[in-house]
This record gives C-alpha cells, structure tokens and sequence, in this order.
C-alpha cells in the first residue's frame, strides 16, 4: 500500500468515525439518520473574516455619532431639558454595547482563525506520523 492509499485510509477511517459520533442521537426532521453537520476550512476562513471585518467596521462606525450626541445632550442639559441626561444615558450605554459587540467579533474571528492553525498543526503532525510509520515499515 502506498503512502498516499495509507493516508486516505486513515482520513476516510477518521471522518467516519467523526461522522459516527456526531450522528449518534439524530434529530428528527429531514436530516434524520444522515450527517447534518458539514465543516471545511474554506467555510472556517469566510466566516472568521466576516467577523473581522464587521469588528473592523464597528470599531469606527459604531462610534460616529458619539461626539455629536455628547454634545446634543450636553447642550440640553445646560438649557434645563431633563432629556439631555437621558440621551447622555442612552449614549453611554451605546458605547458599551458596542464594545461588547467588538469584543465578540474579534472572540469568534481569534477563535477561528486558531482553530484553522490548531488543524493545520494537527494534520502536519499527523502526516510526519503516518511517514515515519511508513519508513519504519521500509527498514524492517
């Protein structure tokens, strides 16, 4: 058996038990019985650079508008409108969400882009395995 029947052997052995695992308690409705859950590297990627260019586009048009509220409310505030502490209230909260916001983005970007190294790592690793196996099998 050559080296690259060996690997595709131990990937096909590997996805089926993955898939095995996954499906064990399959959930009613059209996909019952049958895998539902898909991933690959290049969905992964999309979707962590999504979530960086959203944290990107947050961090500057979130914000836009935070000097000219600060202002309009400060404004009513010193003519007496009680409404200016409240729009100060709904500013600051708005700042906080989306601080909380960005944070999230970069989490789901960061996490992703680790796993898709952490994997790459993995498979590296394995590749080194199934070769120095394959060589020991040669020298004996």
């Amino acid at each position: 058996m050559s080296f690259d029947e060996e690997w595709s052997a131990a990937r096909a052995t590997a996805a089926a038990n993955v898939s095995l695992r996954l499906n064990q308690a399959s959930p009613p409705g059209p996909h019952a019985g049958g895998a539902d859950l898909e991933l690959n590297q290049d969905h992964i990627g999309a979707v962590g650079s999504e979530a960086h260019r959203l944290h990107s586009r947050l961090q500057t048009d979130g914000k836009h508008a935070a000097a000219a509220t600060a202002e309009a409310a400060g404004a009513l505030t010193r003519e007496g409108f009680a409404s200016g502490a409240a729009l100060s209230g709904v500013n600051t909260r708005w700042e906080s969400q989306v601080k909380t916001l960005v944070a999230a983005c970069a989490q789901i970007s960061n996490g992703l882009n680790y796993s898709l190294s952490s994997h790459h790592r993995d498979e590296q690793q394995l590749y080194a395995a199934f070769t120095t196996s394959k060589l020991d099998g040669y020298l004996r």
